[in-house]
């Protein structure tokens, strides 16, 4: 689990319950994504909230999971220069 801390002392990070988040502050936790399944059973991984693109589709909803993760680790997870 990656956490970002910026400058402002503000903590980032893609959701896990790995440690207790509550426990360096107080949370706000918004949705990066939806994982959902289409009309033929694939899944596609939607990250328009957070302007991101649609991803898929996967056969597996795991892959679309994975997917997912490695996405928001790599476009949205670190901080802005």
């Amino acid at each position: 689990m990656q956490l970002i801390i910026t400058a402002e002392g503000q903590v980032r990070c893609i959701y896990a319950e790995a440690i207790d988040l509550a426990a360096i502050g107080q949370l706000r936790i918004r949705r990066g994504s939806f994982v959902e399944p289409n009309a033929a059973g694939q899944w596609m991984v939607d990250l328009s909230p957070v302007q991101g693109p649609l991803l898929g589709p996967f056969a597996q909803r795991s892959t679309a999971l994975q997917s997912e993760i490695v996405w928001l680790e790599q476009h949205w997870l670190p901080p802005s220069p």
